[in-house]
């Protein structure tokens, strides 16, 4: 995976890497699609979510630029793979997750491992989390109409929030980076999410639609 998947389309942080090489991917997919743990594609983990593409993983740590002591803010915790593999990246991680039953088996995978620096919280992502704010690093792994406003204004002075925005045809994974009290953004690349749902994302459904 590193070599042909990361290496090869562009991913050049070590400390990445090596934090792709070192987290086990199979341990955050159902049983059943084990074997295709490694494949260079989304994978479905139940409740119409998925498990990343393994160099989208990548390019959002590698985006963040983190050196190993930072704050970061996950939102979208998924399997649980993502934290992980940010939690040997950052100093701390504070992952949200809509889903609570999602919620639940990412903290207990994450236990399995010994990761103690990650709190998993289920509720809106959308907002953010104020509460531990700010944040030098924001993951987010759904796609938003727009960089939602709230975790804009949680970023620390050097923050990054690295988002997918979603576009007519296909999202568009950007880095919003501040700098010297100036935001200014970047475009990583195409890339395929969930949508954001809550009150700064995507509205839910009606009842019964």
């Amino acid at each position: 995976m590193v070599q042909r998947q990361l290496r090869r389309r562009g991913i050049e942080d070590e400390r990445v890497l090596a934090a792709m090489a070192a987290v086990p991917r199979e341990h955050f997919v159902p049983d059943e699609i084990r074997p295709s743990a490694y494949n260079d594609s989304a994978l479905p983990i139940g409740h119409e979510q998925t498990i990343s593409q393994p160099w989208v993983v990548a390019a959002i740590c590698q985006a963040l630029r983190l050196e190993g002591s930072e704050n970061v803010l996950e939102i979208g915790t998924g399997s649980g793979y993502s934290a992980a593999v940010l939690a040997k990246l950052a100093g701390r991680v504070i992952s949200i997750e809509r889903v609570p039953e999602l919620g639940e088996t990412a903290r207990r995978k994450l236990e399995e491992l010994g990761v103690s620096n990650v709190e998993v919280i289920v509720e809106d992502g959308s907002r953010g989390y104020p509460q531990e704010a700010p944040y030098n690093g924001i993951a987010v792994h759904a796609a938003t109409p727009e960089a939602p406003h709230s975790l804009l204004a949680e970023l620390a002075t050097d923050g990054r929030l690295v988002v997918p925005i979603a576009t007519g045809s296909a999202d568009l994974l950007v880095a919003f980076i501040r700098e010297n009290g100036e935001l200014r953004q970047e475009t990583i690349g195409p890339c395929r999410f969930v949508p954001l749902i809550g009150a700064e994302g995507f509205n839910p459904p009606e009842q019964g639609q």
